[in-house]
């Protein structure tokens, strides 16, 4: 199934928020991103898979200065399931307080619910090596 234009914009403005709201520490809109029961797959990191909003937004607190100063999202690709649920995925460059920048890819399963698109699965997988010939 195909996905119009403006789905395909609300869904890159989706994943451009998330950002944005992080780096604000602006948790409380956080629902403006992801659904309310979201599966945060941060396996690769050794923290588990993290069950909705408010385990969410604990661990970023939990995270504190940790956590990336800047979130930066690109080359978002979408791929339609049905209707109502798309696959994305998206690059991710994270820059720490200290200036060292991680390249991460974003796995998602991205839902349309009543209040627009949110994300309802996100799989974090860092990028630690480059590719070799």
């Amino acid at each position: 199934m195909t996905i119009s234009t403006a789905d395909r914009l609300a869904i890159h403005e989706l994943l451009a928020l998330h950002g944005h709201l992080s780096d604000a520490g602006a948790f409380d809109r956080m629902t403006e991103v992801f659904t309310d029961d979201v599966v945060y797959d941060m396996n690769e990191y050794g923290a588990g898979l993290v069950h909705g909003l408010a385990a969410l937004r604990d661990m970023a607190i939990e995270l504190g200065d940790r956590n990336p100063v800047g979130h930066h999202v690109t080359n978002i690709i979408i791929a339609a399931t049905d209707g109502d649920t798309v696959l994305v995925r998206a690059k991710g460059i994270g820059v720490a307080t200290d200036g060292t920048v991680g390249s991460v890819t974003y796995d998602d399963i991205v839902r349309r619910t009543p209040d627009g698109w949110r994300i309802a699965h996100r799989r974090v997988v860092p990028r630690r090596r480059p590719l070799a010939p």
